[in-house]
């Protein structure tokens, strides 16, 4: 009992007061070390929002990107088979003016000098066409 009793007074004893010393100041330590834990992932949620933030805007950048080209497609291909068609048109319009002057040879007897039509699907990479240069401007790529 007096065991007990002596140790229920460690206040006074110094062995303990040590020991008290030391817990108090693992406790701050401790309380230190988590409050920079918590500024530590603090700062890393507010950079991570940011970097999603960024990279939001350039996914928007680039789903406007690809609309505006897609619009463009659309509109060039939209020209591409008006002038298919055109083109078309052009060539049964020569094959008849053909016919019609090999009709008027064949009647007249005269040689008439008829131009064969070539076929654009056989070598599309030849012009059927006199090549004409192409004008450039400044702001034909400005998109």
């Amino acid at each position: 009992m007096q065991r007990q009793a002596a140790n229920s007074g460690s206040d006074s004893d110094p062995r303990y007061a040590n020991i008290d010393e030391r817990k108090r100041k693992r406790m701050i330590s401790n309380r230190e070390s988590a409050r920079r834990s918590r500024m530590r992932k603090q700062k890393q949620m507010g950079d991570l929002v940011n970097e999603a933030s960024l990279l939001q805007n350039e996914n928007d950048r680039l789903r406007q990107n690809i609309n505006d080209n897609t619009q463009r497609y659309v509109e060039i291909e939209s020209a591409n088979s008006v002038l298919r068609a055109q083109a078309m048109e052009l060539t049964e319009r020569l094959l008849s003016l053909n016919s019609v002057l090999q009709i008027a040879e064949e009647v007249s007897g005269l040689a008439v000098e008829i131009p064969e039509i070539p076929d654009p699907l056989l070598k599309p990479w030849q012009l059927p066409f006199p090549v004409q240069p192409i004008m450039a401007s400044a702001d034909m790529f400005q998109y």
